[in-house]
């Protein structure tokens, strides 16, 4: 049986920081930069657990800006 894998990539540049993707992934992949901002002075969303991924699409399902695409692959 072949375990489905994903990966997110997150467009920073028009991610807010609103945290939304963070608290709906399960997996806990998803985390806000604690130093690092885009160019509106935002902290911005990226992938710090890539390894867990499911490809569940909760955080795009969430985000206001649509800022998350999700990938999804059998491995």
């Amino acid at each position: 049986m072949a375990k489905t894998i994903g990966a997110i990539v997150v467009d920073t540049e028009r991610c807010k920081g609103c945290n939304l993707c963070a608290v709906a992934c399960p997996q806990g992949v998803i985390e806000l930069s604690k130093k690092r901002v885009n160019h509106k002075g935002y902290t911005y969303a990226g992938a710090v657990n890539e390894d867990a991924c499911t490809g569940c699409a909760s955080c795009a399902i969430v985000c206001p800006d649509g800022c998350i695409t999700v990938y999804r692959t059998k491995q």
